[in-house]
């Protein structure tokens, strides 16, 4: 591939030049948040994996004590542009600065050029996901058509005659719009691009629009974080932003997990005025081996893989994660474990499966017991048995109808 297909040379840098970089950045990052954001003021020091994990119920709780952002920001309200607020509400700030989410980097990855327009259809209201999108392609130098939510035969009146190049919103509303279309006898083929997140891009939906000649591909980002990773035209994976530095770590807890096992997303943005510190998302995804195929040499994740946050209530008491991964911690040599919360004739019941030698089994059981205040059985089986899909709680009994 030429230059030119590439953001910039970030993109392409080598993976040592890229970890060299990025650990200067960490540090700096780290001695600012401790100097501008309060919240930070006592983070320790030590290598990234040893810091503690920031999670959405710590900015909750945050908030409700020092409002509006609970010292996690490090930017005055003269900076700022904007204020949205997410579900809980969490509320997050966007300075005044080109890009501010980077999200020029995805559109550019699928396609999006210079002075073409853009079809917006993610919300402008409370939630960032709309400014997200016109911020990326306005640093493009794009023009945007602010469509927001819903009216989907005046999307596609307006689309049959600003004639974008590219649509951005949810997976399955770009299909409505050209479906919409089509009943109205308007010509659409300007789309010839989308960008999408939000939702699941299911393989039957990616086939609707291949089939059609449109190219659209997707991104994984946060209201918290902005852009995490994006997918380029190879395909394979989402490239992670060279904005932000990830980890996948065993639900529950912030120990990271060897590439390719399925764990949380956990991400370190060296967004100077927002810096958030091994921020959990509650995602599940996977480092992939390799490089992208589009010779983009960051790594690559499998994408979005269900959630992390399996709290069950069992017997009446809550057991999270980060119990299961005390109770690990407490016997040594078990590689992996499962807690499986049955139902047998109206009694909760726990199993723990731990890829563990079969003489910890007493020691495990001691420590379930110690750890959620509930007696469990212990099978023990070889490693690698256990499936590697993040799943920390595994919850069988049947939903109440």
């Amino acid at each position: 591939m030429a230059l030119a297909d590439y953001f910039d040379t970030l993109e392409i840098r080598s993976a040592d030049a890229r970890q060299a970089a990025q650990s200067r950045a960490l540090a700096e990052q780290v001695a600012h948040a401790r100097a501008h954001a309060p919240h930070y003021a006592g983070l320790p020091d030590g290598p990234l994996a040893t810091l503690p994990v920031t999670r959405k119920s710590d900015l909750l709780t945050q908030q409700a004590m020092n409002p509006p952002f609970g010292g996690v920001v490090a930017a005055s309200f003269g900076q700022l542009a904007r204020i949205f607020a997410s579900p809980g509400p969490i509320y997050e700030p966007e300075v005044a600065v080109p890009d501010y989410w980077r999200y020029a980097r995805a559109l550019h990855a699928t396609g999006l050029r210079s002075g073409e327009l853009l079809h917006n259809c993610f919300a402008y209201h409370f939630t960032p996901a709309g400014s997200m999108l016109e911020g990326g392609a306005r640093a493009l130098g794009c023009p945007v058509f602010p469509a927001g939510t819903g009216n989907t035969e005046l999307q596609a009146q307006a689309a049959a005659q600003l004639r974008p190049r590219c649509y951005s919103g949810t997976p399955e509303y770009l299909k409505a719009i050209l479906e919409r279309g089509g009943e109205l006898g308007l010509d659409l083929s300007s789309l010839k691009l989308g960008h999408v997140t939000g939702g699941a891009y299911l393989p039957t939906l990616r086939d609707w629009y291949a089939e059609r000649g449109l190219t659209v591909l997707q991104s994984y980002g946060t209201a918290d974080l902005g852009l995490i990773a994006y997918e380029s035209p190879a395909r394979e994976g989402l490239i992670l932003d060279e904005g932000i530095i990830l980890e996948i770590v065993r639900p529950g807890t912030g120990d990271p997990v060897p590439d390719g096992e399925v764990g949380e997303v956990v991400v370190t943005t060296l967004n100077p005025h927002h810096p958030l510190i091994r921020f959990a998302t509650g995602d599940l995804s996977a480092i992939l081996p390799g490089q992208s195929p589009c010779g983009r040499t960051n790594r690559r994740i499998r994408g979005w893989m269900g959630r992390a946050d399996q709290a069950a209530k069992i017997r009446g008491m809550f057991v999270r994660p980060e119990q299961v991964a005390a109770v690990l911690r407490a016997v040594p040599g078990v590689a992996r474990a499962r807690l499986i919360v049955s139902l047998h004739a109206d009694r909760d019941t726990m199993l723990l499966r731990a890829e563990a030698p079969a003489e910890a089994a007493d020691a495990l059981a001691k420590a379930l017991q110690a750890v959620t205040k509930l007696r469990g059985l212990v099978e023990c089986v070889q490693p690698g048995i256990l499936p590697n899909d993040g799943k920390v709680i595994d919850d069988t009994r049947p939903v109440p109808t």
